[in-house]
């Protein structure tokens, strides 16, 4: 790892203990006992350190607009926060947290006065907190301060296998080493209770709305969505969203133009991740009402959109959308208008299309699954692979750099500007 890495993994593990003391501080204040706040074993809450690190280093941008690095923190924390309630139930089915009493909330995992705090904390790392952990981090000696990040990053995965294997019940079958987190959460459990006896006499279950809803544990375990079943969404939703967009672009700019991520096929990953997405959170929720998968979609698909547009223009060095000149955009990278698109087309492919395509995939799966699974893997796997790999080497000629070895060659020789150009017309370099 460079330098810059040392200092996300750093900030990544100070956000999630103070995240852990800060829960554990007000859990014991209202509740009067502990419970560990966290999915992990330690006194880590993992996901506040993942959330940290996704305002770090996309909102970065943003750092002198207090109101859009506000709203912005806002929109992916409260995204965060319930696609990890959701995706905890699926794995246990047990709500961990609840909101239902509280006005405003949606789905009893996100309410408005929390998501409010998760933009005003956001603002507050962003513009205030990175920069004051990093100088400290910065005081260590250089060696002593990497080696404590391979030494929290090592405890960290031990600790989540741990934990996950213990959800699934195989912990008992796992080498000694993998259940070294009983021995980890007797220690957070000390020092949870020093810091307990600061603010209560007495601690409390942090947790008292967490339900295990054991009449319906059957039912719930069968319906599940497989890996494979979520690979044939993706395909298939990649597919059709790449149809849609060509669509939609002909009829809005009067041209038939490509909208592939992918340079064999009509193929949108970001279409297709969002619909295995949103299908593996909502399935189990698509006879709620209409307008509970709207909102979700709306808040869901701006976060995700958001997110793609910093990823793919980091990793790859292009912008792929520009929104700046549509009203009520944030960053030109996504706008209310398409986070309502979003909340609408969530609605048609849960009401509308996944009974279909399910049953479609269903009768492909029970007839020659296997066989025409692997080959798409494959087919897949490759189609990404030279993608990216055309991705780099487009950039890499606009900064004027030439190949230097045989696969470059290659790729410079298959894939040159002109069709390059094609594929990705609203690829703009930066």
């Amino acid at each position: 790892m460079d330098g810059p890495s040392y200092e996300t993994a750093a900030l990544f593990f100070a956000y999630s203990f103070f995240a852990w003391l800060a829960e554990t501080t007000v859990a014991t204040a209202k509740e009067k006992d502990f419970k560990n706040r966290g999915f992990a074993s330690g006194p880590f809450c993992y996901i506040y350190g993942f959330t940290g690190v996704v305002l770090t280093v996309f909102f970065q941008e943003l750092k002198e607009d207090a109101f859009f690095l506000f709203l912005g923190s806002m929109v992916v924390a409260t995204a965060v926060e319930w696609f990890a309630g959701k995706l905890l139930e699926r794995m246990k089915q047990k709500k961990w947290w609840d909101y239902s009493n509280k006005r405003w909330n949606f789905d009893g995992y996100i309410c408005l006065q929390y998501s409010v705090i998760w933009g005003l904390l956001g603002f507050l790392a962003v513009r205030y907190m990175n920069g004051l952990l990093l100088d400290l981090y910065r005081l260590l000696p250089g060696m002593f301060g990497k080696a404590a990040v391979w030494v929290l990053l090592a405890a960290g995965f031990l600790d989540i296998s741990g934990s996950l294997l213990s959800v699934w019940h195989m912990d008992e079958k796992l080498p000694r080493l993998f259940r070294w987190n009983q021995r980890l959460q007797k220690w957070t459990y000390r020092l949870a209770g020093k810091v307990c006896v600061q603010v209560e006499e007495r601690i409390s279950r942090a947790y008292p709305s967490t339900r295990q809803e054991s009449a319906q544990q059957g039912q719930e375990d069968a319906e599940t969505c497989s890996l494979t079943q979520l690979f044939w969404l993706f395909v298939v939703g990649a597919f059709l969203g790449d149809i849609v967009e060509t669509v939609f672009c002909r009829i809005t700019a009067g041209a038939w133009m490509s909208r592939s991520s992918l340079v064999w096929g009509p193929f949108s990953v970001v279409w297709g991740l969002a619909i295995a997405l949103v299908t593996a959170l909502l399935y189990k929720d698509r006879e709620k009402e209409d307008s509970y998968i709207f909102w979700a979609g709306v808040l869901l698909g701006g976060a995700y959109e958001y997110i793609c547009s910093v990823f793919t223009e980091i990793f790859f060095g292009k912008v792929f959308w520009d929104y700046s000149g549509m009203p009520f955009n944030l960053g030109g990278r996504i706008n209310l208008l398409y986070c309502f698109f979003w909340g609408i087309a969530g609605v048609i492919w849960m009401k509308a299309l996944y009974p279909l395509v399910s049953r479609l995939i269903d009768a492909i799966l029970k007839h020659a699954g296997r066989l025409l699974t692997a080959a798409l893997v494959l087919f897949m796997a490759a189609n990404i692979c030279i993608s990216v790999l055309a991705l780099v080497r487009y950039d890499a000629r606009a900064a004027g750099i030439g190949p230097t070895n045989p696969w470059e060659q290659a790729i410079d020789a298959h894939f040159d500007d002109e069709r390059m150009e094609r594929i990705y017309p609203n690829a703009i370099p930066q």
